[in-house]
């Protein structure tokens, strides 16, 4: 089975397990590190707890065990996406307007590949962005990462 496809399957289980629940998936990996990782990141209003990760975790592994999708060898994580996320979904660009999030891009945009700024929204496939007022529009495809930003 593909990465892509295993992915799916298990965003699709989540998505059972986690039913009439205030958690949310925020996003599926399936991805060869060291070893294969299998990770699902969860969020709900007011943060993702211990004990929504142990639950989730225990419910999928029964049901991974179960109907045996995947393969190789893989080690299952459970979490919380972290404060400084990154967005890929639409419906993170729709949840973090609003937010400071920084955009890595692929190739220098005003000399810059890195630009800081408050989202706008996502439009017919440009991020738009408030960066000190002006705002910027960049090419979802041309964006390799975006995070939410953290000032420290």
């Amino acid at each position: 089975m593909s990465k892509e496809k295993i992915e799916n399957l298990v965003e699709q289980l989540v998505l059972d397990i986690i039913h009439g629940s205030d958690l949310e998936v925020v996003d599926v990996e399936f991805i060869k590190e060291r070893d294969w990782y299998l990770r699902v990141y969860l969020d709900k209003d007011g943060g993702v707890e211990l004990d929504d990760c142990q639950t989730v975790s225990e419910k999928l592994e029964k049901k991974l065990d179960e109907i045996d999708p995947i393969k190789e060898s893989y080690y299952l994580e459970v979490s919380s996406p972290g404060l400084d996320r990154a967005l890929r979904k639409e419906r993170d660009f729709v949840r973090h307007i609003g937010d400071k999030v920084e955009i890595s891009t692929f190739v220098p945009i005003n000399g810059q590949k890195s630009l800081i700024g408050i989202l706008r929204g996502l439009h017919n496939g440009d991020i738009e962005l408030d960066v000190d007022g002006a705002i910027m529009k960049v090419s979802r495809d041309k964006a390799s990462q975006i995070r939410l930003h953290i000032d420290f």
